[in-house]
This record gives structure tokens, C-alpha cells and sequence, in this order.
């Protein structure tokens, strides 16, 4: 008997009945009462199911609200429906911590409450909006209703700590570098962190209300756009969470491309976060020789596909842009280059006795930690947790090839620089192997035909994007147009973990620790 049945007869004997369908191999719909959503999370968590998402939507008088397990790449999502006069569902964030901002923020946008939800602030609400100003709801404007001034945010209530010694660090939202916004409340004995919180949400761009009526082209330029830095596996999930909904399969070679786009990304960025990690400690020449081959990268990018970033390549139906033989042959030959300069450059930096006193044992998360917040990623990879959609959920071109995961146990900041290392050579080796296979296809096309969907058809898109799982959802109005997306970029999961990641940590590690987990604050920020 398979796990799903074993798991739908737990659910019959405690009276929660479930309605089943499919919308891929790898993704089931169930449907259930509203009265029983926390009660499957119970059940769900006794069978070890992780909580990779959770968003909402409303349908004319309904809310449909969403909440998507994982186990062993198979996935559920649970659906249930509650009517927007009284929007009310009990919380899973009893059950599962990671399911906590993300209620958070359907409260926000929808006004829909999670009774007995552990922490009732507010997540993602600006200051210009009133409390009976929910932005998602169909009666919500685009524009908004702006204000002249807008109030500061000074009425968040962190957490407090109390005691002999006990000072509190308030770091940002403004930083000195170039990063995005976000806001740290430390509390510390000395230099020791007792306790950390995030405030986030100063980047909130408005992803989700703007999507509303594009058409699927207009929604793949704007997915590119949820985190610029990941931009391919951002677009790649909506695409094909359009594709889905739409039964549109992509050509052969379109999928080999799109590996290869997605490759090079993680690449790209593992160099820069190398070197950063390095950078934060001090070790200078690490930063710059990882910066300066991050750079070459992103420029063989441009030149290979006119764009350092490679965005609005990836369309949908397919690519913007061919591999050529000659582009073949340059990638092959981009990737020996790499390979060679990491081999001179690895060993100085493995035998530096200065960087290893500052990586290893710091930042450390436990395998239970990770897995109690659901870490994705080299974050969940470098604390044991041995998943990766491209290996258990496989998608083209990956349903080809064999994905080696990279795994350590240690998790410190050296085991996420090392998982960001092996997956570097994972990366290359993937690529070479997608090259190979366009040489002995023929000439072909890269956009398949479009077929409008019908109205209310949705599909999830899942892909392994470089920090990790990417879950897009998205539903289809009438005429070809979006309804509803909901992208979650694996920082949502991550971000919370890295608070638990310091604890104990003195406070001069916490840029390192922050790096070693490269969070996306606009990512996060929709």
C-alpha cells in the first residue's frame, strides 16, 4: 500500500474526508473542510510531510486557501474554501513554524484569520494602509490609496529579553552596503547573541496584485523580476506553472536550454556568495579572485545570450535564444577554464588556518532545526537535508541526467561553503551533459504553440532554483490572462532559520553567519 493510501486512511478514521485529483505526475490536489486544516497538518507532520507553501486566492464570495506538503518529491496541495464574510480557518503554524509568516502575510493581504495563530502580528503591512485595507481582495485598487506622508514603522513590538547585562543591537533597515532593507533586533550579553529577530517586508513591491490581468508573457517578465538574482529559476517555475495549466508541453531542446540557463546561475552566484563568505572574514584575495571569475561568468552570459543575468530568456512555451554550435562549444570551453581556476584556487583557500578558525563550528544548524523550519537549498543540504527537486521531483531536461546532490551534516558556515563549492562541479558537469545532448538533436523549435486556457485552470510550477525549491502558482482568468500567482522563493523558509543559525554566536559573526545563508530580501518582500 502506498504512502498516500496509508495516509488518506489515517485521515478517514479522525473524520477528515478528502476529495483527490492530479495536476502532474509529482503533484496531487486534495480538497478538504475548512474545520479540518489543522488537523491534517497534525497528521501530515506524524507522517514527516515537510511544509513547503502556503497562499490564498479569492474566487468571487470564496477565499481558497492553499497549503503544499512535501514527501520524498511527491507533493500535496491542500485546498479549502471559506467565504470572505467570515474568513476564518484554524493555523498551522501550531503545527509547523514554517507556515508562520506565510499565514502571516495571507492575513495581511486577504484578511483572513488563522485562529490561534502563535504570533498575531502583522507581517506585511505598510504603514498607508489602514487595518480594513486588505490589498489582495478583488475590491482592493492597484494604486492603492496613497498618503501624502506615510507614518514610520516604529510601532513593531520585537521581542524583549530582560536580565542582568541584557543590551539590545538594532541593526538596519538601512545598511551600509548595497544590500536590500531589512531590519535586526539583537539582544546580547556582552558579544553574545541571545536572541535575534528580522523585520522585512521594506521592499514590498506588490508581485502579487500587478500580475493580476497580464497576459503569460507579461507574467514571465514580471517573475523574472521577483529576485533579480534569480531571475531563470523564478521565471522557469511561473512558465511552467502556465505551461501546466495551459497542457502545453515545451520542445526537447527548449528544456536542454533552460537547464543549461539555470546552471549557469547557480554557478554565477555560488561564486559571488564564495567569495562574500570569504570577504566577511577578512580574506580579501578569496573575495576578489571568486568576484573576478563571477564576473567573467556573467560577461560569457552576455556575450553567449545578451543578457549578464540571463533575463526574459526563458519565455513561455520555451527559450528566447538558440544554442548554436559554436555557443556550444564556447560553453564547453567556459566550463574547462573555471574548472581549471578553481583548482588553483581552492587549496589556498582550504589550507587557510585563519578562514577555517572562523567557519567551522560557526553560524551552526542542527539537522533538527533545519528540518522543524523546512531549509531548502545549500542552507538545508549543508544541515543534512537531502533533497533537491531536480533529483526527487525531476523535470526536463534533469529526467535525463543524473543529479549528484551535494550533502554535508556539519551545519556551519564552512559545511553551506563547501555545499556551494561541490555544487559548483555538480553545476558544470550538468551542463556539459545538456551541451552534448542539444549536438545530437537536430535543429528545432524552441517555443512550443500556445493554447489559451480555459478560465480557472492553475497549475505549480516547481523547479530547484539556486537557493533551492521555487513553488509558483498561478490560475487563469478569462481571455488568456492571470487570475492569481503566488511565487515562493525559498528565502520565505530560509530566512527564519537563520535566527535560530546565531543564537550563541557572538555578534561580530553575524555578517558571516547572514552571508553563509544569502537570503533574498526581495524574494521574500513580493
Amino acid at each position: 500500500m502506498s504512502w498516500q493510501n496509508v495516509f488518506l486512511t489515517q485521515l478517514n478514521e479522525a473524520d477528515i474526508f478528502v476529495k483527490t485529483g492530479s495536476i502532474s505526475p509529482f503533484v496531487e490536489i486534495w480538497e478538504i473542510d475548512d474545520k479540518h486544516w489543522q488537523d491534517f497538518a497534525k497528521i501530515a507532520f506524524e507522517f514527516k510531510l515537510r511544509w513547503a507553501a502556503g497562499f490564498a486566492e479569492q474566487i468571487d464570495d470564496q477565499f481558497h486557501v492553499y497549503a503544499c506538503f512535501e514527501t520524498a518529491g511527491n507533493y500535496i496541495l491542500l485546498r479549502a474554501t471559506i467565504n470572505v464574510s467570515k474568513p476564518e480557518i484554524p493555523s498551522q503554524a501550531t503545527v509547523y513554524a514554517a507556515a508562520n509568516r506565510s499565514e502571516r502575510h495571507t492575513h495581511d493581504m486577504f484578511g483572513i484569520t488563522f485562529l490561534n495563530h502563535p504570533d498575531p502580528r502583522c507581517w506585511t503591512r505598510h504603514k498607508v494602509w489602514k487595518k480594513s485595507d486588505h490589498p489582495l481582495r478583488h475590491d482592493f485598487p492597484v494604486q492603492g490609496f496613497p498618503a501624502d506622508v506615510t507614518p514610520p514603522d516604529t510601532d513593531y513590538h520585537f521581542v524583549q529579553s530582560h536580565g542582568v547585562g541584557v543590551y539590545e543591537i538594532p541593526v538596519g533597515p538601512v545598511h551600509a552596503g548595497i544590500i536590500e532593507p531589512g531590519h535586526f533586533r539583537f539582544q546580547a550579553v556582552g558579544e553574545l547573541i541571545l536572541n535575534l529577530e528580522e523585520r522585512l517586508g521594506y521592499v514590498h513591491k506588490g508581485t502579487e496584485k500587478i500580475a493580476e490581468g497580464r497576459s503569460p508573457e507579461g507574467l514571465a517578465k514580471l517573475a523574472a523580476r521577483v529576485s533579480g538574482d534569480t531571475c531563470v529559476s523564478h521565471t522557469w517555475a511561473a512558465c511552467m506553472a502556465m505551461e501546466q495549466a495551459a497542457g502545453v508541453e515545451i520542445p526537447k531542446r527548449a528544456a536542454l536550454i533552460r537547464g543549461i540557463f539555470a546552471e549557469r546561475e547557480r554557478i554565477a552566484n555560488h561564486l559571488g556568495d564564495l567569495g562574500a563568505i570569504c570577504n566577511d572574514v577578512a580574506f580579501a584575495f578569496a573575495f576578489m579572485q571568486m568576484m573576478r571569475l563571477k564576473e567573467l561568468w556573467c560577461r560569457s552570459n552576455y556575450e553567449l545570450f545578451g543578457h549578464r543575468f540571463l533575463m526574459d530568456k526563458i519565455i513561455v512555451g520555451g527559450v528566447a535564444v538558440d544554442v548554436t554550435e559554436a555557443t556550444s562549444k564556447f560553453l564547453l570551453s567556459d566550463i574547462e577554464q573555471l574548472r581549471a581556476e578553481l583548482a588553483d584556487l581552492m587549496p589556498a583557500i582550504d589550507l587557510n588556518s585563519s578562514l577555517e578558525d572562523r567557519l567551522y563550528t560557526a553560524g551552526y544548524l542542527s539537522p533538527e532545526t533545519a528540518a522543524h523550519f523546512g531549509t531548502l537549498g545549500f542552507v538545508g543540504r549543508a544541515s543534512g537535508q537531502n533533497f533537491d527537486v531536480r533529483r526527487d521531483a525531476p523535470y526536463a531536461p534533469y529526467d535525463s541526467v543524473k543529479v549528484k546532490v551535494a550533502l554535508e551534516d556539519q551545519g556551519d558556515i564552512a559545511s553551506r561553503f563547501w555545499v556551494r563549492y561541490k555544487e559548483i562541479n555538480a553545476s558544470m558537469k550538468l551542463i556539459k551533459q545538456f551541451v552534448e545532448q542539444l549536438e545530437q538533436l537536430p535543429e528545432g523549435d524552441l517555443v512550443a504553440n500556445w493554447k489559451t486556457p480555459e478560465t480557472g485552470s492553475y497549475g505549480l510550477g516547481i523547479v530547484d532554483g539556486w537557493r533551492g525549491e521555487i513553488i509558483s502558482y498561478v490560475r487563469f482568468a478569462e481571455n488568456n490572462t492571470i487570475a492569481r500567482f503566488y511565487p515562493r522563493d525559498p528565502s520565505q523558509l530560509n530566512w527564519e532559520a537563520l535566527e535560530k543559525a546565531v543564537l550563541n554566536n557572538i555578534v561580530p559573526d553575524f555578517p558571516v553567519c547572514n552571508k553563509s545563508f544569502n537570503c533574498s530580501y526581495s524574494g521574500n518582500d513580493l
